[in-house]
């Protein structure tokens, strides 16, 4: 097949801990031809969706780990599937690059599908399952975030539309940091923000559990460093191996067919103590972890939904 990659810039990758350069790495040793290229590079014109993009081989060769030709203009029609794969943040560019991508149903597969992409982000689709989840609410109002954290307390607030752990707090009953951080995120952006209660089971790892179509095939847990609430390997989290609880399989069985349906390949769903925070289908990360620990290739179980998926095409 030839495949295209949109995501960042894959020269500066972590060729260790990167998902996308694991995932095109499987993909050329499976002999498939790879392309990549920028969310800047992608284009419109004249009813064709089209990318000015690079044909690559890769090798696991930090710094030399991406050879790539001149680019050329491609039409991404004439490709066989395309991965949307740019990280957050989850803004008006990210959901305008889905929308081109939307474009092109029924002409070459887009994994993960932009359309639900779109429209269930992270950590909205979790909405869905409030007996899944923690206490949430979602408000820009200061007095309705007031009004909930009055009532449990311990919360955590956080961006709506963020990763990696940016701008993640936690706020115990005795905290006075509301008022000035609600100034400051409404500074910055005109979106809501996210409180949920705090669970303290993250003190003993915030479990990143993958599903390929939406089936388990296995997780990390991430451990927060000490004096950190957050567990994110962007912000010190070590990744610890894992066996999924009964409870952690319940919560797959109850979303994996509907992410399956919505043409979600690769999912990173967050478990704290039980309870689901967060459902990843932007760009997850974790399958380097999970194949170091459990000595299986995850890259190649999503592999081989991707090509079923193009041969029922």
């Amino acid at each position: 097949m030839l495949v295209a990659f949109q995501m960042d810039p894959i020269e500066a990758v972590d060729i260790e801990a990167d998902s996308s350069f694991r995932l095109a790495e499987e993909a050329q040793a499976r002999g498939h031809e790879l392309l990549v290229y920028t969310p800047n590079d992608l284009f419109y014109r004249e009813d064709r969706v089209m990318a000015r993009a690079r044909r690559i081989t890769v090798q696991r060769v930090q710094g030399a780990h991406v050879t790539a030709q001149d680019p050329e203009i491609v039409d991404l029609a004439e490709t066989d599937a395309i991965w949307l794969r740019q990280d957050p943040p989850f803004d008006m560019g990210y959901i305008t690059t889905t929308h081109l991508l939307d474009r092109l149903k029924g002409k070459t597969l887009v994994v993960n599908d932009p359309f639900w992409v779109r429209n269930v982000p992270e950590k909205l689709m979790v909405l869905d399952y409030p007996e899944l989840t923690p206490p949430t609410m979602i408000a820009r109002d200061i007095e309705m975030l007031k009004a909930f954290k009055e009532d449990h307390g311990d919360v955590i607030l956080k961006p709506l539309y963020g990763n990696g752990g940016a701008g993640v707090f936690r706020l115990t009953p005795e905290d006075r940091n509301l008022n000035s951080l609600h100034e400051l995120f409404t500074g910055i952006n005109r979106e809501p923000l996210i409180m949920q209660k705090f669970l303290p089971d993250v003190s003993a790892g915030d479990k990143r559990v993958i599903l390929v179509d939406g089936e388990p095939v296995g997780g990390i847990n991430r451990v927060p460093a000490e004096g950190e609430t957050r567990s994110n390997m962007h912000v010190g989290g070590r990744p610890e191996p894992t066996a999924l609880t009964d409870r952690e399989l319940e919560i797959c069985a109850i979303i994996g067919p509907r992410l399956k349906e919505m043409g979600q390949v690769f999912v990173g769903i967050d478990v704290i103590g039980g309870w689901l925070t967060e459902i990843n289908v932007t760009s997850p990360t974790g399958i380097q972890e999970l194949e170091r620990f459990d000595g299986v290739n995850i890259a190649e179980k999503i592999w081989e939904a991707v090509e079923r998926r193009v041969a029922a095409a």
